[in-house]
């Protein structure tokens, strides 16, 4: 492995690790501190430099190795210990190469490590008996309880959570030499890229390819393949089939064959079965996943905790002021605020509020849904541009949404330039408002490729695609898919994976409010034909066939039932929709808040709610002071992490209640209470499991019990 070869890379790549207000201090410490003896270097010079600026200055003023005594001895000066032990520690070492390319260095340095906030994760256990319990990207690849090490770990998480970031800010760690130091090579793989890798290629040519220099140590590597990392970005995303027979698979490194053919066999560990696997992926894909790969530990992304929000808050906005402001106000709309645990919503939000600034009050305080907020970006986008150029955008839009459609169907999210163009999607003004651009190194030449801004924005796109009103244009496009919607909705209820955001925003789209906005915005029309064939699907995909043969009644055993009717917010149309139910059955779940809200309001609007069954389901709940991961109730009333469940409960008919071996605590009883106290249906209970409810929250439960008129039969 090659070394940093100079104390300038080490200074500076310790410089970049700094946040905005310690890198103040770092340089106040350099022009007014005590530096053992060496002369301080000036304070006008300081003022106004950047990291690099300062690195110059430093080796100007002191020299390559008495720079980095001074920035060890600074560092522990302004309390920053842990950034002077590790500087120390790479030059000790000599640093780890720079082994990200350099187009990462340059994208994912500096700025990544400014906007990144801390994501909370959970590791996922299989078995239904065992806890999620909190835990740290660095610790992904250590021992369980156990002391089995894993080798293919599998991290997952919904759109927008922050997969993508995560993977980036684990090759930026690992460079820094600040985690998984147990790995020489670390390769970063973006699905959406091996897509459009089409001619033949060996793990030897993939290494190559995602290694920085020129000439890549093959043969080292190689030797010692349990030292290889190959972080896999999106798996979700990948448009091969993977599901080979094991003869056609691959054994020798430097085989040159498809490349799903070497993914494959990556996969399944023929192809150095030594070697360490981190694969992203959104839920959805996890079946498809399984079919090609064993994995031996799962964690799943479930998005920022209240203080990481405020933290993101004050990374995005430059002014102190400006985020404190601009934070006070989403934190004051709690729908608003809960959505915002999902990065992309955060950022969407974040990026609105940017453009509004000094008049944050012109921000819809009745913000509610994800399409919600879809909507509101792609309306400040338009209205940034000319008069002119507005009176083009409904055509373009409306070839938008069929390229994004075309995309959707075929799992396509990189298109090429002539792709794009065949579109006749020409319009170079707009089009980097909705498309970002990138150049890719496709065999031995580079092709320009687009992608929406965010894969959950051609999802966005696509829904439209279904309700655009077609002026004729679709004739002159390429062959795309057709506007029945009847076949999407029968692709998704059998593959369970790629339309599942694509479907919830298309009721999100039905909403009539969210209508009339568009067609304000965009000057198109858009029909809500599709409404009976919505609500025809959302009915038939929760009878399962043994329910149907036995004739038993139904219940609704998938969240995202629940997903889709909050986004249409409407009560009418979601009591159609479940009155041939009579129970929620979900079982085992990682619950956040906006889970909750979302089963809160379907719960709310049940016509015949008998049975509530969410055993083994973890309730997560925000605590500023410690948002590791799922947390028990704490001790504040009301505000438990089943408030917002149980006040539907208590003006529901609900006959039974099952919250068995959910981690509740006693704090949880006083919600529970109201239920008791209110509800008059209730007759059975079901707490089994919950070992901290303690002395005090069965005396809670009691209480319930005496102030109201529940007819509770059975409690356990």
């Amino acid at each position: 492995m090659a070394l940093l070869g100079t104390a300038g890379e080490l200074l500076l790549r310790a410089l970049e690790d700094l946040s905005e207000l310690d890198f103040k201090k770092f340089r106040d410490a350099l022009a007014h501190g005590d530096l053992r003896g060496r002369t301080c270097i000036p304070w006008g010079r300081l003022e106004k430099a950047d990291w690099m600026d300062t690195k110059n200055l430093m080796l100007d003023f002191y020299g390559g190795e008495d720079a980095l005594d001074v920035a060890i001895a600074v560092f522990e000066r302004i309390q920053l210990r842990n950034a002077a032990a590790l500087l120390r520690e790479s030059r000790e070492k000599g640093g780890k190469a720079e082994q990200l390319p350099s187009e990462y260095s340059i994208l994912w340095g500096p700025s990544l490590n400014a906007r990144y906030s801390k994501l909370v994760i959970v590791n996922k256990h299989r078995d239904e008996e065992q806890r999620d319990s909190s835990i740290a990207v660095s610790d992904l690849f250590k021992p369980g309880p156990d002391g089995w090490t894993p080798k293919v770990v599998v991290l997952l998480g919904a759109a927008g959570v922050g997969k993508t970031m995560t993977a980036r800010k684990i090759m930026l760690d690992w460079a820094s030499n600040k985690m998984f130091v147990e790995f020489d090579y670390v390769f970063y793989i973006h699905c959406r890229e091996g897509n459009l890798l089409t001619s033949p290629a060996s793990v030897a040519n993939l290494i190559t390819q995602c290694y920085p220099g020129s000439s890549p140590p093959l043969d080292e590597m190689l030797r010692q393949p349990e030292r290889l990392l190959f972080v896999i970005d999106g798996f979700d995303e990948f448009r091969f089939s993977f599901d080979l027979p094991q003869s056609e698979l691959c054994f020798k490194p430097r085989e040159e064959r498809p490349v799903e053919i070497i993914l494959s066999s990556l996969f399944r560990r023929m192809l150095l079965p030594e070697c360490s696997l981190l694969i992203t992926t959104r839920p959805a894909a996890l079946q498809k996943l399984g079919k090609c790969l064993e994995c031996e530990r799962y964690a799943e992304i479930l998005g920022f905790s209240e203080a990481e929000r405020k933290e993101y808050f004050h990374k995005f906005f430059d002014n102190a002021e400006q985020a404190a402001a601009a934070f006070q106000f989403v934190r004051g709309n709690e729908t608003l605020f809960t959505m915002c645990l999902v990065p992309i919503v955060c950022w969407i939000v974040c990026t609105v509020m940017k453009q509004q600034l000094g008049r944050t009050g012109g921000l819809a305080q009745s913000l509610k849904t994800t399409t919600r907020i879809y909507i509101l970006y792609l309306s400040a986008l338009l209205r940034s541009l000319s008069s002119q150029l507005k009176q083009g955008m409904p055509r373009v839009l409306r070839k938008l949404c069929c390229l994004a459609a075309d995309g959707i169907w075929k799992q396509k999210v990189l298109f090429e330039e002539k792709e794009v163009q065949g579109y006749a999607l020409d319009q170079l003004e707009a089009l980097p408002l909705l498309l970002n651009e990138h150049l890719f190194q496709k065999d031995i030449s580079c092709v320009s490729t687009y992608s929406f801004i965010h894969l959950s924005f051609q999802e966005f796109f696509a829904a439209l695609f279904y309700l655009l009103e077609d002026k004729g244009e679709a004739q002159d496009l390429p062959a795309g898919p057709s506007r029945d919607v009847k076949e999407l909705l029968e692709s998704y209820g059998n593959s369970r994976n790629y339309f599942m955001l694509t479907v919830r925003f298309l009721f999100g789209l039905l909403n009539e409010e969210h209508r009339r906005e568009l067609e304000e915005e965009l000057g198109c029309k858009i029909a809500p034909r599709i409404t009976q064939e919505l609500l025809a699907w959302l009915q038939n995909s929760q009878k399962t066939a043994l329910a149907l043969l036995m004739q038993e009644t139904a219940v609704i055993r998938e969240l995202e039932v629940c997903h889709c009717l909050y986004e249409l917010q409407d009560k009418r149309f979601v009591a159609a929709a479940l009155d041939p139910f009579t129970g929620v059955y979900l079982r085992g779940l990682n619950l956040n808040r906006f889970d909750q809200l979302v089963l809160s309001f379907s719960i709310k609007h049940f016509p015949k709610l008998e049975s509530l069954d969410l055993g083994h389901c973890s309730f997560l709940w925000d605590d500023p002071e410690d948002s590791a991961g799922p947390q028990p109730a704490k001790q504040e009333g009301k505000q438990s992490p089943i408030h917002l469940l149980c006040q539907p409960c208590g003006s529901s008919l609900c006959l039974s209640c099952r919250f068995d071996r959910c981690q509740l605590t006693s704090a949880c009883c006083a919600a529970l209470a109201s239920v008791l106290s209110v509800n008059p249906t209730l007759t059975e209970l079901d707490l089994a499991g919950n070992e901290d409810l303690r002395d005090s929250g069965v005396k809670l439960l009691c209480e319930g019990l005496r102030r109201g008129t529940c007819q509770l039969q059975t409690m356990r």
